[in-house]
Parts: C-alpha cells; structure tokens; sequence
C-alpha cells in the first residue's frame, strides 16, 4: 500500500507580516495532484495543520477546500493529528461523524488509542495509530501515569500502541503517526520549542519496531535513528533560515516482507524565500539577471553610509522584499564605537595600550611614571599658550 507522508501546514501562517495563503494554496494542489499521479491509498498529515490554536477564516476555508478534494471528490482516506501549534479540540471537532467519510481526525488524547485500518490496492494493509502532540502533564492524567518528560510520556503511548497491534498478523503494517522532536534533529528557526531545557527531547530508538513512523515538528525533510523514522518537513519555508531546504513530501510504499521503501517527492513554491547579499547598487544592477523577482527576499546590505528610502529604492526590482539588514552598516557603527570607547580610555590608557601591541609586553613603572611626567609637562603647555 502506498501513501503519501506530510505535516507542519501551518495554515494562516505569515512571513514577516507577508500572508502566505495564496502559497500555500499552491503547493497543496500539487499535493492533491501527487495523491492521484501515485494513486495512493491514503494521505497522512503529521500535525501543525494550521499556524496557531485559533486560526483565521480563510484558513479554515483552505482547509476544507482541501479535505473536500482528497476525501469526497478522490475518495483518498485522510489520517491528521493535532501538533503543538494547533487547538486540538477545535481540530477534533465532530471528528467521530468524520470517520465514516474517510478522514480520521485526532485532536485531543484518547484514553483508547485505536488504529485506522487502511487496505491498500496491492492487498497489504497498514494499521495507522495516531498520537497528537501532548504535554507530559496530559499523559499523567489520561493514563494516571508518573511520566515527567516526553520521553516517558511517549513510552507510556507507545506501550499503548503496543497493546493493540496484532502480531501474528504479518499482513497488516503498523504505521505510527506522531508529532514530537526526536533527539538530533536538525531545527530552523521557524519551529516553537516545545519545553525549555531539552526535556521535549524523544530517542529515536523508541519507535525503531514500527514499519513506519510519520512525524510532525521539524521542517525540514530528515530522518533519525533509521530510514524509516522520518520528518516530512514543512510544505513552505516558513523563515530565512530555510532558504537552502528542498521543500517535498514522502512517498511511502509498504509490502510484504519488506523494509519501507521511501521517495520525496519536492514541492515547487508559488514563491521562493531568498536572502541576497551585496551594495544597493549591484543588487539593483544584477535583478536583470533573475527570473524570479516576486520570490520573497530578506537583503543583507553591505553599504556603509545612509540610504534614504533604502526599502523603496529595493522595492522597485524586488516587490517582496520582506525584510532588510543593515550588515555594513552595523559594522561600520560598531568599529566607531570601539573608537569612542578607545578615546575615552585617556592618553596614558591609549600609550599603554600601543606599547604592549608593539613591545609584546607591559610598561615598568620607570616608563609610566616618564610617560606620566612628559605628558603633564605637554599638558602644562597647552594651558600657559
């Protein structure tokens, strides 16, 4: 059976104050066209559906545009979950009534974590256990358990999961759905931290028996411990630190007597996000050269002096320039401060300072005391003229 691996949506998401509704709209379709291309037998998406607990309308409105596509129109089973950046019981609204349709919601923590069956094409079968992001605090009150961290909560669900799946069924594959931050995982700085500390830290090794395990949080594509315990990553780079990520989504194929076999398949974004470095003048000279000028941009001036209107002036080759740092500029001001500061030491101080750079060692007291005395007799000078 074959399904198609994303998460970390983030719908309702802006990039500096940027709307990103129209992308993402983008590179869903590309998703719902993927699902048909590879007729695959469900769609998994492995939590942050939307940006924030409360999301906007339009949002909102994306979302069932697209769920109402895979799900009624194509008749591709949807399993989600609830991430850390989602309101869990407003995703998991009237999901029980959603069952019957195909889509299998799991938003808040159920006391029964109860697999969703899915029977592929080929005959194989995969059981999909969905564990939605929850704090360590929730995990001790569903299951009256003493966890303390993620990763005892996580071995409580897991233990969990581990009691519903039937081992002597070979035909079934057990495919566990879950939105957490494995232990060395490459971070950008888009993702919320989910606990101060490291405490939301999980070992890979822990999900190591699993056919598959589909996971939300890190955005970018990545897998730990072993090849089939993988982050899809996010549909969009969502901060500058992403500009160099492959934005995708994983193919996933399960048979009989077999490892997973795993394909990305990339996204191409409405926009790209991009950070250009370089003087005012050669940025605007070499935008003759893009093709892609509505790509969202942060630039790293390398100019040393003021610039009126320095955001218009980039504007007019770039229109979405999102965000511009003054990088020459700050280092220009930072080596006049070092100058303020070195002025302000005092003759004496400044004499020192460039004896030890020149000898390689300290003054005596002989040389400070004829230094003190030459410059008061300078001083002495200057206010008898």
């Amino acid at each position: 059976m074959k399904f198609i691996h994303t998460s970390d949506w983030h719908l309702g998401r802006q990039l500096h104050n940027q709307s990103l509704l129209d992308d993402q709209r983008h590179v869903l379709n590309q998703i719902i066209e993927l699902a048909q291309q590879h007729h695959v037998d469900a769609v998994v998406v492995a939590g942050d559906i939307y940006d924030r607990s409360v999301p906007p309308a339009q949002a909102v409105s994306l979302l069932n545009e697209v769920l109402t596509t895979l799900v009624k129109e194509l008749a591709i089973p949807v399993v989600m979950i609830a991430g850390n950046h989602d309101g869990a019981e407003r995703l998991g609204f009237a999901s029980a009534q959603m069952i019957a349709s195909g889509l299998h919601i799991t938003g808040p923590l159920n006391e029964q974590i109860t697999p969703v069956v899915i029977k592929g094409r080929s005959g194989v079968s995969a059981a999909f256990y969905s564990l939605p992001y929850v704090e360590p605090a929730t995990v001790r009150s569903v299951f009256d358990t003493a966890a303390t961290s993620h990763q005892e909560a996580m071995q409580v669900l897991l233990e969990q999961v581990q009691q519903q799946i039937d081992a002597s069924n070979n035909k079934v594959k057990n495919v566990v759905v879950s939105h957490c931050f494995l232990d060395g995982g490459e971070e950008s700085e888009s993702e919320r931290p989910l606990s101060i500390g490291g405490a939301d830290k999980i070992a890979p090794n822990l999900f190591s028996e699993f056919d598959y395990v589909a996971l939300g949080h890190l955005h970018g594509p990545q897998y730990k411990g072993q090849p089939h315990v993988r982050y899809s990553g996010s549909i969009l780079k969502y901060s500058f630190s992403e500009q160099h990520q492959n934005k995708s989504v994983t193919l996933v194929e399960l048979a009989d007597n077999a490892p997973a076999q795993v394909e990305l398949l990339p996204l191409t974004p409405l926009r790209d996000v991009r950070i250009i470095e370089g003087f005012l003048a050669d940025i605007i000279a070499s935008s003759e050269q893009d093709s892609a000028l509505d790509d969202y941009i942060m630039v790293r001036l390398l100019d040393k002096t003021a610039i009126l209107d320095v955001i218009g002036k980039i504007r007019q080759v770039y229109p979405n320039v999102l965000h511009i740092e003054r990088t020459g500029l700050m280092a220009e001001s930072a080596q006049l401060e070092r100058r303020t500061d070195h002025i302000k030491k005092g003759e004496m101080a400044m004499f020192s300072d460039f004896f030890s750079q020149v000898q390689g060692e300290a003054l005596s007291e002989q040389q400070q005391a004829c230094i003190n005395a030459t410059l008061d007799e300078l001083h002495q000078q200057e206010q008898s003229q």
